[in-house]
């Protein structure tokens, strides 16, 4: 029999702490199961007062900090694990490590889960599978093969590494189109307050004149009035929520039925396209390389990759390239038939396939395709904030024109 120390929730939600003897560590997990306690940590002998002076713990009743586990917390998660795996430590105790050291409540929780799963037999994959919003096909998939090979070290790493690559490129995206939305805003407030607020005093001395306006100006006019009516009225106020609403509903369209027709539409904007359709590319090689090399078949790879490509258009020419790889056909005729996939990549396919490669083929390419869409994400933001001030510039000149038009034609026919 073997002594452990434990940390457990009660069915009160009380957190309580003790000691145990049971054969071994499923027992004793079973036995404080049967009990009504909910295990958090379990240590066996020694090794509790020893990790206690290594790592501080966390009460979860004192930590102030959200639920939510972002991609973030799990790319930490994940390289971490993978560390703990090089350095030879077990599964379970490099779960227990991470526990340790969280100070966020849903990943405190998160990984109790995980741990408690994991001392009860199961897979770890099997466990992630139970957390849908935070682990993805691609991570649970990766894990499993990771286990099936008995790689789960090599696995970790690949998945930190993909996890890495997503998350530069969202936060490159959000601080390359911060100034700009900024900047966007400030003067789309500014420009509501001019024609609302400022404009109606100066429009007003110009219509008393009774001289007839130019186009320009009785646009002008017009915008003032309905902006104002929006404002000061019931039904300006049933608008705006009207325009919220279709905004939410949009929104939601965009990412259920109408998500085919959206993110085709994004594919033809001119720069954002390849910008787009790059940054997949890069994700289907670095994703399915992993995959492949895993030890995962292609048709299991593709059905994977396929949701992390960002873009359901793409996804749907992946379906049918795996449908017509189930019918015998290579890779590489498929992708080359979609139109949607650069020809290198149909070439390092074709290549991988031949030599028997494919899975080196892939990962090497990925860097290839990762650098063109760096580069091709960097012209977009360069040249994304440049359009929104010129047309806050645009929309400023015609306020302009129209306010000093009707003054301008009035002066001159004064003179003459």
């Amino acid at each position: 029999m073997s002594k452990f120390s434990y940390k457990a929730v009660n069915r009160g939600g009380e957190h309580i702490t003790g000691t145990l003897e049971a054969a071994d560590r499923k027992n004793a997990v079973a036995l404080l199961t049967s009990q009504g306690h909910f295990v958090t940590e379990l240590l066996e002998g020694s090794k509790a007062s020893d990790r206690d002076n290594l790592i501080p713990s966390f009460d979860l009743s004192q930590i102030k900090f959200g639920r939510r586990v972002s991609t973030k917390d799990i790319l930490a998660m994940t390289t971490q694990l993978s560390t703990a795996l090089k350095a030879g430590l077990p599964l379970l105790n490099g779960l227990e490590l991470i526990h340790q050291q969280q100070t966020k409540i849903g990943m405190k929780e998160m990984l109790a889960d995980l741990i408690s799963q994991v001392s009860s037999g199961q897979a770890l994959s099997d466990a992630m599978e139970k957390h849908p919003k935070v682990f993805s096909p691609l991570y649970i998939s990766m894990i499993r093969v990771g286990e099936t090979g008995g790689i789960l070290e090599q696995t970790t790493a690949q998945l930190a590494s993909i996890l890495q690559r997503d998350d530069k490129v969202k936060t490159n995206m959000k601080n390359a189109s911060a100034y700009p939305i900024f900047v966007l805003v400030i003067g789309m407030v500014a420009v509501t307050i001019i024609i609302t607020w400022i404009l109606p005093k100066i429009l007003k001395t110009i219509e008393s004149t009774g001289a007839a306006l130019p186009l320009p100006t009785r646009i002008l006019m017009f915008a003032s009035h309905f902006m104002k009516n929006v404002f000061s009225t019931a039904q300006g106020w049933i608008v705006i929520v009207l325009i919220i609403a279709g905004f939410i509903y949009f929104k939601r369209w965009s990412h259920t039925k109408g998500r085919l027709k959206w993110d085709s539409f994004k594919l033809k904007i001119p720069i954002l396209g390849n910008v787009l359709r790059t940054i997949a590319v890069g994700r289907f090689a670095r994703t399915l390389g992993a995959l492949t090399k895993g030890g995962v078949i292609i048709l299991e790879a593709l059905a994977v990759v396929r949701d992390t490509l960002g873009n359901e258009l793409l996804g749907k020419e992946i379906d049918v390239v795996a449908e017509k790889v189930k019918r015998g056909e290579s890779l590489a005729e498929p992708l080359s038939v979609s139109g949607y996939f650069p020809p290198l990549l149909v070439q390092i396919t074709a290549i991988g396939e031949e030599t028997g490669k494919l899975d080196e083929m892939l990962l090497n390419a990925a860097e290839t395709f990762d650098a063109e869409a760096d580069s091709a994400l960097n012209k977009f933001m360069a040249i994304f904030p440049a359009l929104l001030i010129l047309l806050l510039a645009v929309i400023i000149g015609f306020i302009i024109i129209a306010t000093l038009l009707p003054i301008v034609t009035m002066q001159l026919s004064g003179g003459m």
